[in-house]
């Protein structure tokens, strides 16, 4: 098993997919201990001088910031404020991502702005190498002083309560202190909002879906090659020239991927009867190609957050500072993953407009894509299934961080709602990888009916290979299970 020593170094997104793809362990490097040793003991030597008073730190949380707390109940007080937050609610957040907060909790707490205790970071480590993952769920975060509820959720099993997932099977905090001979951690003065103030919910779910994003839309350019040529489409629009003079990156960059996946096909050379194809098809490189942009100006945004300190009060040791501000606000995620969100559900929605066209009769065609329509409805209802996914996609692009609610007795008079924004964004990726399944499935049947001609070779490549999971439908038959393996053909295969 390799190992990953963290230190300051930046983190881009590429190397935080490939830890958690990876059979890695953490560990902390000698100079990011040092960090964490040496803030801890600012912080301690702050505190023993009695002069000052710090939010979160000796006193209560929110709209109790003038609330003073003795000093021989700061650890009481922190304990207190992770099991008082731990209020989550609705489905559980899947466990890959539950490991994902894990690691990102760890680089946030390695800088040494957080005053929290060398043990309670090397915990989190124990966590991550041992996938010990605490029970969260997605619903509680406003988005704003941190991820509270699902931060304190991750943070339970750490002082030896609340539930976490070992081999698929839940237990309790206390039985994993005993099954791993662990002892609760002492939470310390600061530690429990450095646990709880921090965005790495919401930075867990965005670095997922850019990942998941960026590996959807190379997969949409190749299914909707596919359809280009299974509809009879022209090759003339994905040109260079028409593409130069607008400038877009994305756009450039789609056009020439659609060359490259039509170089060599016998149907795109051949001579077409029509003069120009519907925008679904003709316009793919100029919506394909925004959505491209929206990606990667996403993974800037997020990656700069994966690279952050988000806790709160921050701490400064060089300074002789302890500064209580807002690195806690989600905006900046909210606002990036709600305009991914909508880059995203664009792709869905110009490949449902792909499947209609591949079932309307034309082209030469038949109707619906099977021999004696009429007798047999062919692929007419996954169409209806494609463009009711497509909608909900629609529905769940009202940016939530357009909304917000006070809390806190007004103190928190503003917030993000971007856990929202993840946890909506979450869903419509996984809808994308069904409406994946179904243009692929349209697009694969409209192939054959182009037969003896061929396609590229990358796509007669992939038509070889989707063939061994989902076979051409000859006459009507049970599609719900050929929509499923197609699915996960397109989430686990191209």
């Amino acid at each position: 098993m390799k190992t990953h020593i963290i230190t300051s170094d930046w983190v881009s997104l590429e190397k935080l997919e490939s830890l958690l793809q990876e059979d890695v362990r953490l560990e902390l490097s000698e100079e990011s201990k040092k960090q964490i040793i040496r803030c801890r003991a600012y912080l301690n030597d702050a505190m023993a001088s009695g002069e000052r008073t710090i939010y979160g730190i000796n006193t209560g949380f929110g709209s109790l910031c003038d609330t003073v707390i003795p000093a021989d109940d700061l650890g009481q007080l922190q304990t207190n404020l992770v099991i008082s937050h731990a209020c989550g609610a609705g489905e559980e957040v899947p466990q890959h991502l539950v490991k994902r907060m894990l690691l990102l909790k760890v680089l946030g707490l390695s800088h040494g702005h957080s005053g929290v205790q060398l043990e309670t970071v090397e915990r989190l480590i124990f966590f991550f190498n041992n996938n010990i993952l605490p029970v969260l769920y997605q619903q509680g975060s406003l988005g704003a002083s941190g991820d509270l509820a699902p931060l304190a959720h991750l943070s339970l099993p750490l002082i030896g309560m609340g539930e976490a997932y070992v081999n698929n099977e839940k237990v309790s905090g206390e039985e994993i202190c005993k099954q791993f001979k662990l002892t609760p951690i002492q939470l310390q003065s600061k530690e429990g909002l450095a646990l709880l103030n921090g965005t790495q919910f919401m930075s867990s779910y965005g670095s997922y879906a850019v990942a998941t994003s960026r590996k959807l839309w190379i997969q949409f350019n190749k299914i909707a090659a596919l359809s280009l040529e299974g509809y009879d489409g022209r090759v003339e629009p994905f040109g260079v020239s028409v593409h130069a003079i607008r400038k877009q990156k994305g756009q450039i960059k789609t056009a020439e991927i659609f060359r490259d996946h039509l170089d060599g096909s016998q149907i795109i050379s051949r001579v077409k009867a029509h003069v120009q194809d519907p925008y679904s098809f003709r316009c793919i490189p100029q919506v394909h190609g925004a959505s491209y942009d929206a990606i990667e100006y996403a993974a800037q945004i997020i990656e700069n957050e994966i690279n952050a300190v988000t806790d709160n009060p921050t701490i400064f040791p060089d300074e002789d500072l302890i500064v209580s501000a807002g690195n806690f606000h989600g905006q900046p995620l909210a606002i990036t993953m709600d305009f991914l969100a909508i880059a995203m559900a664009e792709m869905g929605s110009i490949s449902e407009r792909r499947v209609y066209k591949l079932i309307s009769g034309t082209r030469g065609l038949p109707a619906f894509l099977v021999a004696k329509p009429g007798l047999n409805s062919g692929f007419m209802i996954p169409q209806y299934t494609c463009a009711s996914i497509v909608s909900q996609n629609k529905q769940m692009c009202m940016p939530a961080s357009v909304d917000t609610i006070d809390s806190s007795n007004g103190q928190e008079d503003h917030v993000s709602m971007g856990a929202n924004s993840g946890t909506k964004l979450f869903r419509i990726l996984d809808n994308l990888h069904t409406i994946q399944g179904i243009e692929l499935m349209n697009a694969a049947q409209a192939i054959e009916f182009r037969r003896p001609l061929k396609t590229s070779e990358p796509l007669e490549t992939l038509l070889t290979e989707y063939r061994k999971v989902v076979p051409f439908v000859k006459e009507d038959c049970y599609l719900q299970p050929l929509i499923s393996a197609s699915k996960n053909f397109v989430t686990g295969k191209i």
